[in-house]
C-alpha cells in the first residue's frame, strides 16, 4: 500500500516571460516504512518538492495523497491538524527551541496538539537516540549532531505517517552524519515510518531504500540503491 502520491505536480513562480517553472508534472508514490533520498542540485526544485508534500506550499497543479487523503482539499485547519499529526519534519538548522531542554522541545508537538505525552515512547525514543543523559540540557548545552538527535526525537513523537527531512546532516561533520542517517534508517525499520530526506550528498543518498533526482524541476527515478 502507499502511503504518499504525488500525481503531476507542477510550480509556476511568476507569469509571463518571468515565469520560473520549480517543478514539471512530477510523479512518484512511496509505499508504507520507504526510505527514500531526493537528489539535486540547488535550485533543481527538490526542497520546493519537500514543501509540497508538506503541505508547506500549494501547487500550481496536481495533487498530493496521503494516506489516501487529498491534502489540498483540506481546509485551512483540517489540514494543519493533519500535517501537526502526520508529518514530521527535520530541518537542517534544527529549529529547537532554545528556552527548553532536550526532553521539553522532543514533546513539544504533542503539548502543541493538548495531548499528554507517551511517556514510555518518550523513554524508548531517549534512548534509541542516545540522549538520556541530556534530557535536562538546553540546545546550547549540545552539539551539533547532539541537537540533530532532538530534532529527529521530536519529529518521531508524534508517531507521524510520514517524516520529511531538509539536508538533516547539512550541518554535520562527517561522524554525526552518519549517525543521523543510521538513525533515520533504525526508525524507518522500527517504528516503520516513511522518510523523504532531501540532500545534495549522493554517499549519503545511497543509504536510502531507494533515490530520486529532481533537475531543473524534473523528477528521475533511479530506483534502488543506484545512482
Amino acid at each position: 500500500m502507499n502511503l504518499l502520491e504525488v500525481n503531476a505536480i507542477c510550480k509556476t513562480y511568476g507569469t509571463g516571460e518571468t515565469a520560473i517553472s520549480a517543478l514539471k508534472n512530477v510523479n512518484f508514490t512511496v509505499p508504507k516504512g520507504e526510505f527514500v533520498a531526493v537528489v539535486g542540485e540547488s535550485g533543481s526544485g527538490k526542497s520546493t518538492l519537500l514543501n509540497m508534500i508538506g503541505a508547506l506550499d500549494i501547487p500550481t497543479s496536481g495533487n498530493v495523497i496521503i494516506d489516501g487523503k487529498n491534502i489540498f482539499t483540506m481546509k485551512e485547519e483540517e489540514l494543519t491538524i493533519f500535517r501537526r499529526r502526520n508529518i514530521g519534519f527535520i530541518f537542517q538548522s534544527f529549529n529547537l527551541i532554545s528556552e527548553l531542554n532536550v526532553e521539553q522541545n522532543i514533546t513539544f508537538p504533542i503539548l502543541l496538539d493538548y495531548q499528554k505525552p507517551d511517556k514510555k515512547y518518550l523513554e524508548e525514543i531517549l534512548e534509541v537516540l542516545n540522549l538520556k543523559d541530556r534530557r535536562y540540557h538546553t540546545p546550547r548545552q549540545l552539539s551539533g549532531g547532539q541537537q540533530q538527535r532532538v530534532a529527529i526525537g521530536r519529529a518521531l513523537m508524534t508517531h507521524p505517517m510520514l517524516i520529511l527531512a531538509d539536508e538533516p546532516t547539512g550541518n554535520l561533520d562527517t561522524q554525526n552524519s552518519n549517525e543521523v542517517i543510521s538513525l533515520l534508517k533504525k526508525a524507518s525499520k522500527i517504528y516503520e515510518q516513511t522518510i523523504i530526506m532531501i540532500t545534495h550528498n549522493r554517499s549519503i543518498a545511497s543509504s536510502a531504500d531507494r533515490v530520486l533526482q529532481v533537475s531543473d524541476g524534473v523528477l528521475t527515478d533511479f530506483g534502488r540503491h543506484d545512482i
